[in-house]
């Protein structure tokens, strides 16, 4: 059957098992050692002689083949095996363990039924024993792993705890940044975005200013003088001006004829003066309130004494010798001492001076008012002192509470009007304050309004402005007084609304000036029209 194999290297296979693929897997049965058996019996014993059995637990031996010589006719191989040298014997025993689960060739897989009745073996993780080569590199390579990592990982907290770091501190800088803008912008110290500014752009942006004024006259008892101021409240920017007025403010009154601003006060009245500066300033004076010294010295008693920067030394006038009022920051004024500063005046001074000082005495009074409407009506109401007609007790209260509000929060101030010598306006001076401040624009007058023309002498010779004067008053138009400029050679006649062409044409006419001399261009800022009488201006 199995033909390449010879009688030395034949043995008997037992079945153990199949492998995955079904194939039957065969290992060689152990032999009883020939050896020591036949060395018990000699040579010529035969162990299956005699009827003689196997041991118990031996599968029966393959029938035993002719014995066969050798090449040289010597004793039989079978008999030669025993006298093998034991080296022999146990490179035999290796190579029956090498083949001891090896395929016995040519030999076919078993049948389907046999392997369906072959039992399953459970095989256990514990009946396997795995043996782990120690290396003597592993444990060097795993400290080296664990550096790596825990380096790694250092690095990795250090870049999160730096980019934490530099998260919070972008988060405190824009904190601080963002509180600091807005401290100077509350402060108003921000050059680009300052509170004027701001309320500036707003006021810009809704378009036409609203303005509330009243125009108070300070007449000092003993002295004789006045002093005028028109209180300015800007609804639309939320700031409040005094603008002092010099008594040497060229005015005009009913009839035209020209006057100052003293003499109006003390002949013409409240209602006279209040006209006559509307029509030269351009504004809508809401109403006048005369307050006299002892009035105001009442009210600096009410209001708790009021606190000034005052800018020099006013003597007592009751004790000679002695001062009033200190020069200095923050001097608290009782009632007379501040009536003595509002009303002083150094020798030499001019009237302007006293006037800065009336401003600073009516601002600290209104620091100390309350800004409840009806606490500062109340106050009023305390004066006990007659009001003009125009401007009731509540109306004052309410006003003088807005102004209060505005000085408080440090939008409040005093500005002194400028007028040329002989009481006129520049046109600068109109540009800046009357404008700006006062909101004097040009506006078309109504029915039974009379044309406003501003006269501006530049002829050299004064006398002609009275002239002009009478020649407009005579032809219906209102005379504003534009003091005197720079001699010029020709007269121009200039209006800024369309709607005033022919009405500069009629001027014109009036003064005898050429219509050629009527252009457009830009008027002042209280008159419809505006003239500049040249030195070809005759009054003729």
């Amino acid at each position: 059957m199995n033909d390449r194999y010879d009688g030395y290297d034949q043995q008997s296979y037992e079945l153990v098992g199949y492998d995955e693929s079904g194939r039957p897997v065969y290992r060689p049965v152990q032999q009883a050692p020939s050896y020591e058996q036949n060395s018990a019996y000699g040579y010529g014993y035969d162990p299956y002689a005699g009827g003689q059995q196997q041991p118990a637990g031996q599968q029966p031996q393959q029938p035993q083949q002719s014995p066969s010589y050798d090449t040289y006719g010597g004793a039989p191989q079978q008999y030669q095996q025993p006298q093998q040298p034991q080296q022999y014997q146990q490179s035999q025993q290796t190579q029956q363990a090498q083949q001891a689960t090896a395929y016995i060739p040519q030999q076919a897989p078993a049948p389907a039924s046999q392997q369906a009745q072959q039992p399953d073996r459970d095989y256990r993780t514990e009946q396997f024993e795995f043996v782990e080569e120690p290396d003597e590199d592993s444990e060097d390579v795993i400290d080296w792993l664990k550096f790596t990592e825990s380096r790694t990982e250092r690095r990795e907290e250090a870049r999160r705890r730096s980019r934490s770091r530099g998260i919070a501190l972008v988060v405190v800088l824009a904190l601080c940044l963002v509180g600091g803008a807005g401290y100077l912008w509350y402060q108003g110290k921000l050059p680009f975005l300052s509170k004027d500014a701001a309320k500036a752009g707003a006021a810009a942006a809704a378009g036409p200013q609203n303005r509330d004024v009243i125009v108070v006259h300070l007449h000092n008892t003993k002295g004789g003088e006045t002093s005028t101021a028109l209180l300015v409240n800007n609804t639309t920017t939320k700031r409040a001006t005094s603008v002092l007025l010099p008594n040497s403010l060229a005015l005009s009154d009913e009839d035209g004829t020209s006057t100052t601003l003293a003499k109006s006060v003390e002949e013409d009245g409240s209602s006279g003066t209040s006209d006559g500066l509307d029509t030269l300033l351009g504004t809508d004076i809401q109403g006048t309130w005369r307050l006299d010294t002892p009035y105001l010295n009442n009210l600096v008693e009410l209001v708790g004494n009021i606190d000034v920067t005052t800018n020099t030394t006013v003597p007592d006038p009751a004790k000679k010798g002695t001062v009033l009022v200190h020069k200095g920051a923050d001097q608290t004024l009782s009632g007379p001492a501040a009536v003595a500063y509002a009303t002083y005046r150094a020798k030499g001074e001019p009237q302007t001076a006293q006037l800065e000082r009336f401003g600073q005495v009516m601002q600290g009074v209104l620091r100390k008012l309350s800004s409840d409407p009806q606490a500062a009506t109340t106050t009023v109401q305390t004066l006990a002192q007659i009001l003009d007609p125009s401007l009731t007790e509540k109306d004052l209260g309410a006003f003088l509470a807005k102004l209060a509000d505005r000085a408080k929060e440090g939008d409040y101030k005093s500005e002194v009007l400028p007028v040329q010598r002989g009481g006129a306006i520049s046109r600068s001076t109109a540009d800046s304050v009357v404008e700006n401040v006062l909101g004097g624009t040009v506006k078309s007058p109504s029915t039974g309004d009379s044309l406003r023309v501003g006269i501006e002498n530049a002829t050299g010779d004064k006398a002609r402005t009275e002239k002009a004067r009478v020649a407009l008053v005579n032809g219906g138009y209102t005379f504003v007084s534009g003091g005197n400029g720079t001699a010029v050679a020709t007269s121009r006649v200039t209006y800024a609304d369309a709607s005033h062409k022919k009405d500069a044409v009629e001027v014109a006419k009036t003064l005898g000036l050429p219509t050629s001399a009527v252009t457009k261009g830009k008027a002042a800022r209280n008159a419809d029209v505006s003239v500049v009488l040249g030195q070809n201006y005759t009054g003729q």
